[in-house]
């Protein structure tokens, strides 16, 4: 079985959500989950002022178009290509061209949890910026986010930071 590449898909302007909800119902009744992974709209929250008040507003980033994680075959490039409101793939018409590793990383749509070899209640030593050199408490972890808490002791009172997974290690 070949690896799941990440592929653009070109849509009707609109139907970038109902194509990722049609092709998600198709994999999940015809069960095949692997061949097509993942199916997204990339977003991002952006803020609004309408009539004078702001508010937070989901936008896609690029109207139009939908990723798919998908093993490159000629059924899955069959179910996906006849969706209805899909126009195609994005490379030339015989054959689409999958995102590089580079792209894929830039448009962070395959979020890779980082392992971490400390847990929370251990001790830890930052190893960069304003508190470096210090020794902290890690209260929680985020490794989807890439974010440690830790709690250090400073001048008699506990201080907490918000740090990346990568300032900090194990003692």
């Amino acid at each position: 079985m070949e690896e799941a590449l990440w592929y653009v898909v070109h849509t009707y302007s609109g139907y970038e959500n109902k194509v990722a909800q049609n092709l998600t119902t198709i994999v999940e009744n015809r069960r095949l989950q692997e061949l097509i992974q993942e199916v997204k709209v990339p977003t991002e929250i952006v803020p609004d002022i309408k009539d004078g008040k702001e508010r937070e507003v989901e936008r896609k980033l690029f109207p139009g178009y939908v990723l798919v994680k998908m093993v490159m075959t000629d059924d899955s490039w069959y179910i996906v290509r006849n969706i209805r409101g899909v126009t195609g793939f994005v490379g030339p018409s015989s054959k689409p061209v999958p995102l590089s590793a580079e792209e894929v990383e830039n448009l962070g749509v395959d979020v890779r949890a980082t392992r971490v070899d400390y847990a929370v209640g251990d001790s830890v030593e930052i190893l960069s910026g304003p508190l470096e050199g210090f020794i902290g408490l890690v209260e929680s972890i985020d490794s989807k986010q890439g974010k440690v808490n830790v709690k250090v002791s400073m001048f008699g009172r506990e201080t907490p930071a918000e740090l990346t997974l990568v300032q900090v290690k194990p003692v």
